[in-house]
């Protein structure tokens, strides 16, 4: 297309380039080698024994010895230059106003022996040679050397200050004063972003939330119409891996306004004020490409409380950032059609005026998906992977209970990898399970040295796991128990949990009690207990703990918690109860676990045949399923006959 010549756009000025600082740095290092050195670059070189022979040839007519280059400069004779042992030398001078050049030059080492040298020569051969002392100087090579080291600290400091402002080309004066412009990357409808709402499987709530930002800036007046004022701001919170991200992408793929992206830690650089400059630039941009959309990803990195931990009472760089950050949030007007999106997934350490109406009106909760957001996730990071059958997607959403999307996105990933490691053409549905088995548990480790004694001890403590959780009406359903060392457990239980809303304390005590049950199969089998079950008390301990500090499920201490879900406790550095308190919270911690530990040790010892039979099947095999429960022990006795059968 050809370009209007008439265009009242102004011509762009020449960007300052740095390229000729480096060549004349290099410009002054050739000419330095070329005038700081020697002068007689055309001469012929020479050595002490050759200019002897030459001597004593009665071929040298003049030797110029300059004393402070340890130099020697040799004319030839007319006579000399005819003969062939010199053809090839300088003949003429170089420059007729400089006279005739020397023949030959050497380098010699001790002047003293040098002359003297020369002098018996001459005695000898009753030579009539000149024999001269001289002094150079070059004013150049001089001038050049002392100006070196100046354009080699400014080369350096010019590449010092691009490399520091961020410019990978260009100018390096106009990269110096740009280190406090905006780093956020710039989406438009021009810009090639893949992604759409199509690809955000789940979140159906929030991707709703969102998609009304965009209607907000494509159709304002509908909203306006009615008197209604555009959002400010939408704070995207949840765990990590959940698609907070992702809905941000999607928003840039769909909304057909500017996208300004970038992370919270773009705002933070080593100098002073730089933080808060690239904030007012960032704003300044969006109002000038209004409608727009701004993103900051993982806002917490200069969001946080004010006034919190700061000992030293100095300037801190990152408040001030935050500070501009509010300020411009205020600043321009509901008409400008800027809205900002935020994500992060601590919240709780956000400073609160920050998340004030006005700034950030709404909040929404990325939650991780349930079952079936689950299978919606799958369908999406399916669409690449070759399968040898069709999967039953409910059942792969079944087996990876609190996954987040990423965590699926790397099932898929890791089944793939699996495939192709055991020379498949096609992902099967066996690969998955090993890909969750994976993740879950870490990397297989069949050849780590086990005893028989241990091995033994291993199959009995996770035989008595399964057996306790198939006795127990509220445990989690089984699914798997295997013996084989995975990542830093030797043996494992896997289980499908119920995904509840709320949980009831007989549920957490049923838990609690499976999770006893493997050192409750030691005690009752050997009479013995080992250290294998410290990821169990870790994980009963904590159980009891929350039950009697923060659900208040105990009986003893009340209606009462200790928890503060802003994660900023008044109490400081002290506990929130008394030194009584914390002795009755003890006391009932103990005595939970302690009851549950007796409640299993009772149960396996009514089952031990049973018991003994699962961990013989288990040392057999090494991995067993729900299947070998069943003919080991029937039908769990408080399962109901139509959870059994299909629906009709």
């Amino acid at each position: 297309m050809a370009k209007d010549n008439n265009s009242n756009t102004p011509p762009k000025r020449p960007r300052f380039s740095s390229w000729w600082i480096y060549g004349v740095v290099i410009a002054l290092i050739i000419g330095f080698q070329f005038f700081g050195g020697s002068s007689f670059s055309s001469t012929e070189k020479t050595t002490t024994s050759e200019l002897q022979e030459f001597l004593r040839n009665g071929d040298i007519a003049k030797i110029v010895i300059i004393t402070n280059t340890r130099q020697a400069k040799v004319y030839l004779t007319e006579e000399a230059l005819k003969k062939d042992v010199h053809k090839g030398v300088a003949k003429k001078p170089l420059f007729p106003s400089s006279g005739l050049v020397p023949q030959y030059v050497l380098d010699y080492g001790d002047l003293q022996i040098f002359q003297n040298e020369i002098t018996e020569i001459k005695k000898e051969n009753n030579l009539d040679t000149i024999v001269e002392f001289d002094t150079e100087s070059n004013v150049l090579g001089e001038l050049l050397l002392s100006l070196l080291p100046f354009a080699l600290i400014i080369g350096i400091w010019i590449y010092l200050m691009r490399r520091m402002s961020g410019g990978a080309g260009g100018g390096a004066g106009g990269q110096i004063f740009n280190i406090g412009k905006s780093k956020a990357k710039l989406f438009d409808e021009k810009t090639d972003t893949r992604t759409s709402f199509k690809d955000v499987a789940g979140l159906e709530g929030a991707k709703e939330e969102v998609q009304e930002i965009v209607e907000f800036l494509k159709n304002p007046d509908k909203y306006t119409s009615l008197g209604g004022k555009i959002p400010k701001g939408a704070l995207l919170v949840g765990p990590p891996g959940t698609g907070k991200t992702l809905l941000a992408k999607a928003v840039a793929g769909e909304a057909k306004v500017p996208f300004f992206s970038l992370s919270g830690s773009d705002f933070v650089e080593m100098f002073v004020g730089v933080g808060a400059s690239r904030v007012r630039d960032l704003f300044k941009q969006a109002k000038d490409k209004s409608p727009a959309i701004i993103f900051i990803d993982e806002i917490d990195a200069i969001g946080r409380a004010r006034g919190k931990n700061n000992f030293t009472g100095s300037n801190d760089e990152r408040e001030n950032t935050l500070n501009q950050l509010l300020t411009e949030m205020d600043g321009f007007g509901t008409n400008t059609n800027v809205i900002v999106l935020a994500a992060t997934n601590r919240a709780d350490v956000l400073d609160k005026a920050l998340m004030r109406a006005g700034r950030f009106d709404r909040q929404i909760y990325v939650d991780l998906p349930d079952l079936n957001e689950r299978k919606e996730i799958f369908e999406v990071h399916l669409r690449p992977i070759k399968t040898a059958e069709t999967l039953d997607l409910d059942f792969l959403a079944k087996q990876t209970p609190g996954f987040s999307g990423a965590d699926i996105a790397n099932v898929c990933n890791e089944a793939a990898l699996i495939a192709a490691r055991k020379e498949k053409k096609a992902v099967t549905k066996q690969d998955f399970l090993d890909a969750v088995d994976r993740i879950v548990g870490g990397l297989e480790k069949k050849n780590k040295i086990i005893t028989p004694e241990e091995k033994k001890t291993i199959a009995f403590h996770e035989a008595g796991h399964a057996t306790v959780s198939w006795m127990l009406e509220h445990a989690a359903p089984l699914v798997k128990v295997t013996i084989v060392p995975r990542g830093q457990s030797l043996g494992a239980a896997w289980y499908l949990p119920e995904e509840r809303l709320i949980v009831r304390p007989e549920q957490m005590l049923d838990e609690m009690c499976a999770t006893m049950g493997g050192r409750a199969a030691e005690k009752v089998i050997f009479d013995k207990i080992s250290t294998g079950a410290l990821s169990d008390l870790e994980k009963v301990t904590k159980q009891a703990r929350a039950m009697v500090t923060i659900y208040g499920l105990n009986d003893e201490l009340g209606n009462i918690t200790y928890y503060d879900s802003s994660g900023q406790s008044e109490y400081g550095f002290t506990k929130p109860y008394s030194e009584e308190t914390a002795q009755k919270i003890d006391q009932e911690i103990s005595k939970m676990i302690e009851e549950q530990y007796q409640r299993a040790i009772k149960l396996l010892a009514d089952n031990k045949d049973k018991l003994t039979e699962l961990a013989e099947r288990l040392l057999e095999k090494e991995v067993i399923f729900k299947d070998d429960l069943e003919k080991i022990f029937g039908r769990r006795p408080f399962e109901k006959q139509e959870e059994l059968e299909p629906a009709k």
